[in-house]
């Protein structure tokens, strides 16, 4: 029997809304999902909502029942957990990080890693704001897109297995990205944006405004509630791209003060019109279509 194992030390948001939808998924009789967590109180709620057939705080309590490993830790920590551990790990599993940054992380990862052992590195891009099993959605998958990231050290077979339990999970778009062009575009689509979103909430002290607010600012701003300590890391880990990124959008707002200072109304109209052609191209049910 083919279990999964999870390894949770610390308990993203992600891990919870995303384990438990490919755990239901994958809690079958040929293929079942077990979970290491430091919460013994996470661990039991996740076995009462049925996420996972079992789960310890001791990983050697699980690691050798399980031969695909999923690891949902904090980038920096996946490296010293896989050189305390990987001797344990039994012959020829799967390991698989969902890390947001992965230059830095995988090939160190593979080149300490035992022979008989693949790391294929994985990015599903969805995900909430809010962290914690309470906040688990077993459908946040669906219409999602996945992103494989391969290496040369990956196996063909091994990404068309990932592939396809891409799909059983009901991914909109399955992708496979260098680990370059993977950090470039995570700098632009999701970093840059966390960035934009924390300093509108913090230009102003705007607690004021609560009672005012409509759409437009909830929906921007939504992801400025946010971990501090992952997000540190995943933008040090993603310095130089997300500096690039930063300085490009100063140049673009600048810009814009300057056209609104000038009252250049041609200049404004012509961003408009090219943002919303731009934005057309990002919407979800377009996107399925193609």
């Amino acid at each position: 029997m083919e279990r999964l194992r999870f390894y949770d030390k610390y308990c993203d948001y992600r891990t919870w809304i995303n384990g438990s939808k490919l755990c239901k998924e994958t809690n079958t009789p040929k293929l079942q999902c077990l979970w290491f967590d430091v919460s013994e109180q996470t661990i039991d709620k996740a076995k009462e909502l049925n996420i996972i057939v079992d789960g310890s705080t001791n990983p050697l309590d699980v690691i050798s029942k399980c031969d695909t490993f999923i690891f949902c830790l904090y980038p920096t920590k996946i490296l010293p957990w896989i050189e305390v551990y990987q001797n344990d790990i039994p012959k020829h599993s799967l390991l698989m990080d969902i890390s947001g940054v992965k230059t830095n992380i995988v090939k160190p990862i593979q080149d300490v890693l035992r022979k008989d052992l693949e790391l294929l590195s994985i990015h599903p891009m969805c995900g909430r704001e809010s962290r914690g099993i309470e906040f688990s959605d077993e459908t946040i998958f669906k219409g999602s897109n996945f992103i494989l990231v391969p290496t040369q050290k990956n196996k063909k077979e091994t990404i068309e297995a990932v592939k396809d339990l891409a799909t059983k999970m009901e991914f909109g778009r399955i992708c496979t990205l260098s680990i370059e062009e993977h950090d470039k575009m995570i700098g632009f689509l999701s970093q840059l944006t966390h960035v934009i979103a924390v300093s509108l909430m913090n230009t102003h002290d705007n607690a004021h405004l609560v009672e005012y607010t409509g759409d437009s600012f909830r929906d921007l701003t939504r992801i400025a509630k946010i971990n501090e300590d992952l997000w540190t890391e995943l933008f040090i880990m993603n310095k130089d791209i997300l500096l690039d990124e930063i300085n490009q959008f100063i140049d673009s707002i600048s810009h814009f003060r300057d056209s609104l200072e000038q009252e250049d109304t041609q200049e404004m109209k012509r961003l408009f019109i090219q943002s919303t052609k731009r934005r057309d191209k990002f919407n979800k049910t377009d996107a399925k279509k193609r």
